[in-house]
């Protein structure tokens, strides 16, 4: 609703915001171009664009609605974006929209229709003018302003043509009109029969709602200043709500069965016999749940009813559609029959009629739905349920599980082993309990012992003392003068005296000066630098030579071996 409500936003935004939230909850998400949105919603590729900038345009309040990211393939070829919708919090108004519902109206009257739709699912008597504030201008010298109540009246015109919202002359209170907005446009009457289970006249005609009081025909919706009553020969609209239908002493009179049904053309094979039908409608006004399923009729016969105003001239029944349910919805419903029955509102048995068919259309089985209604009923007493329509609508009908749909309760329907979401659910529940009762208790939330007077248990001192990395001594540097290693053996020596000059250990320093001695000529130059000067037998060797020596070590251990010979 903070698009609806929202004077900042143009009505363009909110048809392709719809758009795009409905494809954008496919598993790929919404990658359609700006000119298959605009294909989609009958509007020009400017329009389209237009409403989406202004969607990734951060609001007056910095709030963002639509991310778009640019995608491009390794080739550096461009893609089509991909689109997301902002998260919705829990604290924030919403209202659910058809998706067809912005391909069918105009961006206006797409505005309009979520306004009607919100106020019916939120009980408020909307008029015409309240319309009007919700509708801007967004270009010229009024840009900002709203349009005026005759310019909200031909929009609501344009929504009732278009068969998306019923409006009912000067049914609510104070003479105010009632705005019935509809989840899908009733083009096809199978399928509406099936929602809200309406039959029709014969000959297949519409059977528009009777104006009251001979109202103009043809007029649309009133004009500035006439509130939400029609022109001529209306008189002065209501000032006082006057809750009675009927005369007075006439208590147990009926609200006519035709206020609150949404016209249906063609809608004979969603319902039983026509013919029959017909016929119980004419021995009197009853609101039926179907066929043979009446509620309290009124006391008195149409002859004898009377205007409220004496001397009036008698009031005519309606005698166009009653309620009826489809035979699949109320074979459905066979378990609760009983609590059927006793349902007196035709407002109460649509929307049960409508959950139920909701239901089939998503691929619940009747079998399944016939389940749940007998185990939900077996669980209580039928003398404790105060209100039967309430209790279907929120006990009975709703499905309980996870989000997994063919978790029935808890069980997998189709298997009828225990769901494995909805265990760890109750486990985490169980947990988040059991914390809670600890914390009460004083105990620790973990372990459920008594802390100590650091404030941890001793479990948990534990396991942080586990959690810790154990302390590593640092290496601790020898005393004494500074030690290296020997160039010729590779033993550890203290670097002093000669050793720090040449490197080399007592032994190593004394075998260099006997060899230097005992050969005073200088080697023969080996053929390749750091090739073994020694020979093995007449041919020479080619084994390396040691660093500090001029032979490898197999030459340097004869030569060592003749030493000490």
């Amino acid at each position: 609703m903070r698009l609806v409500s929202a004077p900042f936003y143009a009505d363009v935004a909110l048809s392709v915001y719809v758009k795009v939230r409905a494809l954008a909850a496919r598993p790929e998400g919404c990658q359609a171009r700006s000119a298959t949105i605009a294909s989609y919603l009958g509007l020009s590729v400017a329009s389209a664009e237009r409403g989406m900038t202004q969607l990734t345009r951060p609001g007056p309040d910095g709030v963002v609605e639509l991310w778009s990211n640019r995608r491009t393939l390794p080739g550096g070829k461009g893609e089509s974006a991909l689109r997301t919708v902002r998260p919705m919090t829990r604290t924030e108004t919403f209202v659910w929209l058809p998706v067809a519902a912005s391909e069918d109206l105009t961006p206006r009257q797409l505005r309009a229709f979520a306004v009607i739709a919100f106020a019916e699912q939120m009980g408020i008597a909307l008029t015409e003018g309240e319309l009007a504030g919700h509708l801007r201008h967004h270009s010229g010298k009024r840009a900002g302003q709203p349009i005026t109540a005759a310019a909200a009246g031909e929009v609501v015109d344009g929504l009732e043509a278009a068969r998306w919202v019923t409006v009912q002359r000067r049914a609510g209170a104070q003479g105010r009109h009632r705005f019935i907005a509809h989840d899908i446009a009733p083009t096809d009457a199978v399928r509406l029969g099936e929602l809200v289970g309406n039959t029709v006249p014969k000959g297949g005609q519409e059977c528009p709602q009777e104006p009251v009081g001979g109202a103009v025909e043809g007029l649309g919706s009133s004009l500035v200043g006439e509130g939400s009553g029609p022109l001529v020969g209306e008189g002065s609209l209501a000032y006082k709500e006057s809750p009675k239908t009927d005369s007075p002493d006439d208590e147990r009179a009926l609200i006519s069965p035709a206020v609150g049904e949404v016209p249906v053309v063609n809608a004979a094979g969603a319902v039983e016999n026509l013919a029959d039908t017909e016929a119980r409608s004419e021995t009197g006004g009853r609101v039926a749940l179907r066929a043979g399923e009446i509620s309290q009729p009124s006391s008195k016969p149409n002859s004898e009813k009377r205007s409220s105003k004496g001397g009036g001239s008698s009031r005519s029944s309606h005698a166009g559609p009653q309620l009826a349910m489809s035979p699949e919805i109320y074979a459905v419903l066979e378990p609760v029959h009983v609590l059927l029955e006793q349902v007196t509102s035709s407002f109460v048995a649509r929307k049960i009629a409508r959950e139920v068919g909701r239901q089939l259309r998503e691929g619940t089985a009747p079998g399944r739905l016939q389940h749940r209604l007998t185990a939900r009923l077996a669980k209580v007493m039928i003398s404790d349920i105060r209100d039967p329509g309430r209790w279907l609508l929120g006990v009975a009908l709703p499905r309980w599980g996870c989000g997994y749909q063919d978790c029935e309760a808890g069980i997998i329907w189709r298997t009828g082993a225990a769901c494995e979401l909805c265990a760890e659910t109750v486990q985490d529940r169980r947990a988040a309990r059991q914390i809670e009762q600890r914390l009460e208790q004083g105990l620790c939330p973990r372990h459920g012992t008594r802390p100590g007077s650091s404030g941890r248990c001793f479990d948990c001192e534990l396991d942080a003392a586990i959690r810790r990395p154990a302390r590593v001594p640092a290496p601790r540097e020898p005393e004494g003068p500074q030690r290296g290693t020997c160039g010729g053996c590779g033993c550890v020596i203290f670097l002093t005296g000669r050793a720090v000059d040449t490197g080399l250990c007592k032994l190593c320093r004394e075998e260099a000066d006997t060899l230097t001695v005992a050969t005073p000529a200088a080697p023969a130059t080996p053929l390749v630098p750091g090739t073994c000067s020694g020979r093995d037998g007449e041919v020479p060797c080619t084994r390396r030579a040691l660093p500090t020596r001029s032979v490898c070590l197999t030459h340097r251990s004869q030569e060592l071996a003749w030493e000490v010979a």
